[in-house]
């Protein structure tokens, strides 16, 4: 088999890491690797690449890969993937995918389940579309060029409100669309058509995120939900005001998700150690881990192991809504002293100030006035220090 030319770009660890543990994003037909920037600069800030070197991946013919000459299969587009790892380095590694990266990740999991340590698939499904539609596009592409899909493609790829929020990277998105090239294209468009693993997913061994955005019109949320279900032990995850390229529309809710993914593999310590800094932050932990002591030692590694590589880890609720529970359990037991550390959190993963104080509002009427009053206390002292950091730098 040919295996299709495809160039990646490598975000480096942390300096002072000694890992060499590895992420690999693919992106959708029609896009580059820069589909994946904001998330991983969100990733970044929050502390959970802290340890990871991050390869970003451009389909043939698409961004930096050049143009490919002859049809090729998804199982082709799958090894090209590992024809890149094995260039950098080797080993096993986490992948996460978007569409046709998704359906790539299928592909690895399914092929090569020995390499990889997690699976996240983003908007995509173990078949997309129909035959039809994807012959019908490789026509379209081929008789008029990828130009030619510009007009059309918003509504499938973006949330009513996104290019009003952000025209910007809109516009950044479409013309790569409209710069790739046709015949490329049209080859994927090819490998899509005859891809169908929907009969092979349930074989699938390695920890699976799977990810929807809530208004995709082209793998569906109950699409995406009812792959989860085939696949033995993935998690289900729907991100809100999202379409089909959520990663970019929500990067800091796919951040998220892309941390959890890095937690799913590795030993207990390693897993709590990442989740603990993406949650709580680099300083946080920092400062927690200077004031470590014989005495206190054994309670820390406890609490990593078992609080955050553990229970924080666990796929079965987002860490939002790890943040809601336990905002709601600090404050019924008025724990004050872990309330602003977990106001913090809240914010890092993804709540809101108002639904920081609607959470504290709900528990006051189970909890009491008096613990519920306080806490809100404790968050207004937290954002008035937020923003006066922002305000003076």
């Amino acid at each position: 088999m040919t295996v299709p030319l495809i160039r990646c770009t490598i975000d480096p660890a942390d300096p002072s890491s000694t890992s060499s543990e590895l992420l690999v994003l693919g992106p959708s037909l029609g896009t580059t690797s820069s589909l994946w920037s904001p998330a991983v600069a969100a990733l970044t800030a929050s502390g959970g690449r802290r340890a990871t070197r991050v390869l970003r991946f451009d389909l043939p013919g698409h961004g930096a890969s050049p143009a490919a000459t002859e049809p090729f299969t998804m199982a082709e587009l799958a090894d090209s993937v590992l024809r890149l790892v094995d260039e950098a380095g080797g080993g096993r590694f986490h992948y996460a995918g978007v569409s046709l990266g998704g359906a790539i990740g299928i592909e690895l999991a399914l092929r090569h389940p020995d390499r990889l340590l997690s699976l996240g698939i983003f908007c995509s499904d173990a078949k997309i579309g129909t035959e039809q539609t994807w012959i019908d596009r490789l026509a379209q592409v081929t008789s008029q060029g990828t130009p030619s899909l510009v007009s059309g493609t918003p509504a499938r790829w973006f949330a009513a409100d996104f290019i009003a929020r952000q025209p910007a990277v809109a516009s950044a998105i479409l013309k790569d669309l409209s710069e790739t090239d046709d015949a490329s294209y049209a080859f994927c468009c090819g490998a899509l058509a005859h891809f169908d693993r929907t009969a092979d997913v349930g074989t699938i061994s390695v920890p699976t995120i799977a990810v929807s955005g809530s208004e995709d019109p082209v793998t569906t949320p109950e699409a995406v939900a009812h792959l989860a279900v085939g696949i033995p032990g993935a998690h289900y995850v729907e991100i809100p005001n999202a379409s089909h390229l959520a990663a970019i529309e929500r990067p800091v809710e796919a951040a998220g998700i892309l941390a959890d993914l890095l937690a799913s593999g590795g030993d207990l310590h390693s897993r709590g150690v990442r989740t603990r800094r993406a949650v709580l932050g680099d300083a946080h932990v920092d400062a927690a881990d200077a004031k470590i002591t014989a005495e206190t030692a054994g309670f820390q590694e406890f609490i990593t192991r078992y609080a955050w590589g553990d229970v924080w880890s666990r796929p079965e609720l987002s860490r939002r809504d790890r943040s809601i529970a336990t905002l709601a359990s600090l404050v019924t037991g008025s724990h004050e002293h872990e309330i602003a550390m977990h106001v913090r959190a809240a914010l890092t993963n993804g709540l809101t100030r108002s639904e920081i104080a609607e959470v504290m509002l709900h528990t006051a009427l189970y909890a009491g006035l008096p613990p519920a009053n306080r806490a809100l206390a404790i968050a207004r002292d937290i954002f008035a220090e937020i923003d006066t950091k922002e305000t003076h730098g």
